[in-house]
């Protein structure tokens, strides 16, 4: 393993620890959010263990981050700047069926906003169990109609329409339509 690697592998655990710790989860409360056991987060914070790519997403989505927090490396420009070509965006890895996000904003570890172009297949869902974590969303739809319920409120987004709240709030999304949802969708993440 090059050191560049190990050291993004050897990274993964005090970024899981760190944001469970600020998210105020204790770890069977994690495990329960993640779907993940316990003794295997533990392991995973403490570097004993390298997680799969399926835990991995199941950690990312409970912590609200995409995986690339977890393994991107460390940008060697201290250059506070990013410029995206159309065409050059990133994939945002997601462990939710049926939505394609491509990123749109710098990496989370520099900056504390992210966002991305959301296509959302009709049909898909953040799924049966509401979401809830620390940080601010931002959903502008471009084409199609998305649904959001934030603390048992029912928003039913169509073009042009936005949605901002704080994920402290439980809250969830689907496509009701019969067409793909475009969006542009922000989040802002506690440090």
């Amino acid at each position: 393993m090059t050191e560049d690697l190990s050291r993004i592998v050897s990274d993964i655990g005090p970024k899981v620890r760190t944001l469970r710790k600020q998210a105020g989860l204790s770890l069977q409360q994690f495990a329960e959010r993640s779907h993940v056991s316990a003794a295997a987060i533990h392991k995973i914070e403490q570097s004993g263990m390298v997680p799969t790519i399926t835990t991995l997403l199941k950690v990312a989505s409970a912590l609200g981050r995409p995986v690339a927090y977890f393994v991107e490396e460390a940008e060697a420009t201290s250059d506070p700047t990013v410029f995206t070509r159309n065409g050059d965006q990133r994939p945002i890895y997601t462990s939710h069926a049926g939505i394609d996000l491509s990123g749109i904003s710098g990496a989370y570890g520099r900056f504390f906003l992210a966002g991305a172009r959301a296509i959302v297949e009709p049909g898909a869902s953040s799924g049966t169990r509401p979401l809830e974590h620390p940080g601010e969303e931002l959903i502008y739809v471009l084409d199609g109609q998305l649904e959001f319920v934030v603390n048992e409120q029912v928003y039913r987004l169509k073009p042009c329409d936005s949605l901002h709240f704080r994920t402290v709030q439980t809250h969830s999304w689907r496509n009701p339509g019969k067409a793909r949802a475009t969006a542009l969708w922000m989040a802002l993440r506690p440090q």
